[in-house]
């Protein structure tokens, strides 16, 4: 197993860890039915996206493939039909998971996803979880180093959106958490806007740019 599979192996389960002890917050609770910072998505839709990354991993992480690999986690972002649609509208939304399972509340939430984190975790370190993981939604697979990077991602950049939209301060990720996700999330803006946007919002903010990677 590789360095970067073991490191990720590690951070992905304290990512999930923080992401839960968001969730369990009372403000969410309290704006459970609360529009999110996100268009047409409510709080608990929003924190039910969140705690499914686990849930997806879960699942996942000892699934068997036939399906194509991808080389990397930055080709599953180039190729993805949801990155170049853009935001998604309201009907999408609806007809969506989250909304359905917000409607559960944030008990059944909670409970789903910290058993899913008990099963994550001993998955990873007995040894069970394979080394190749499907993404069937997509129809490829990816090795569990980027996969978990993928979920990791959703899990970094989705607490953000649910601290910002009850009012509290976005959870602090350790470095092992958060590195790979920044570096992940540097490689895609810059293929998307190229590298004088990203050096100038980094260093001239008198000609910032929009340096969004999705």
């Amino acid at each position: 197993m590789s360095r970067p599979v073991d490191a990720l192996d590690a951070s992905f389960p304290v990512a999930v860890s923080i992401a839960l002890d968001l969730i369990r917050r009372p403000e969410v609770t309290e704006r459970w039915s609360n529009p999110s910072a996100l268009p047409h998505l409510s709080v608990g839709g929003l924190a039910c996206h969140l705690g499914r990354q686990a849930v997806r991993a879960a699942e996942l992480l000892p699934m068997p493939t036939d399906l194509p690999t991808l080389d990397t986690a930055d080709n599953h972002y180039e190729q993805a039909p949801w990155v170049s649609e853009g935001t998604p509208d309201k009907e999408s939304v609806a007809e969506g998971p989250d909304e359905e399972d917000a409607a559960r509340g944030p008990a059944d939430l909670l409970a789903r996803s910290a058993h899913a984190l008990e099963v994550v975790a001993g998955l990873l370190s007995g040894g069970a979880a394979r080394e190749v993981v499907p993404i069937p939604w997509q129809g490829w697979s990816l090795r569990r180093g980027d996969f978990l990077l993928t979920r990791q991602l959703e899990v970094v950049v989705h607490s953000d959106d649910l601290a910002v939209s009850v009012g509290v301060p976005t959870p602090e990720f350790p470095a092992d958490v958060f590195d790979p996700v920044r570096d992940l999330l540097v490689r895609l803006a810059v293929r998307r806007r190229g590298q004088s946007a990203l050096i100038s919002a980094l260093s001239r903010s008198e000609r910032a740019q929009d340096i969004s990677a999705f």
